[in-house]
């Protein structure tokens, strides 16, 4: 898989991904965040959103065939992930949940995710990304 690698200066919290966008000196449309929800049935699914963009929680959970998802607790996302808070990448998570990407990915020729670490970012082809994760494309933002 062809990726460049990005690293932006920080501290230990997170930063948010239009201020890590400003770093890394691209456009907030191809810098995505990684997002983790639970569906009422216990499921837990992945959402990659533009930075600048909210996830729209009735989209997201009509893309994966659930009645309603709902943020996971900050609390949870290590154990839920393997990854911190501000470091959660869709590649590499504990499980490979159902994974979803704003179809606004296919835009551009690469976007920008995180590696898995605060301060790291992964640059690549969306579409390979979306392969590796075994994810899909849908409107989930509002």
């Amino acid at each position: 898989m062809d990726y460049a690698a990005h690293e932006y200066p920080h501290g230990k919290d997170a930063v948010d991904g239009i201020s890590v966008a400003k770093l890394l000196g691209q456009n907030p449309e191809c810098v995505f965040k990684t997002l983790v929800t639970k569906g009422v049935n216990g499921s837990y699914f992945v959402f990659v959103v533009p930075v600048a963009e909210e996830l729209d929680l009735k989209k997201a959970a009509k893309s994966v065939g659930e009645k309603s998802v709902e943020m996971i607790h900050v609390k949870d996302i290590l154990k839920v992930t393997g990854y911190i808070r501000g470091g959660c990448s869709p590649i590499g998570m504990k499980k490979q949940y159902p994974t979803v990407f704003h179809e606004s990915c296919l835009n551009n020729p690469n976007i920008i995710v995180s590696a898995g670490k605060i301060g790291y970012q992964i640059d690549l082809d969306p579409q390979t990304l979306i392969e590796f994760t075994k994810g899909k494309c849908a409107d989930i933002i509002k």
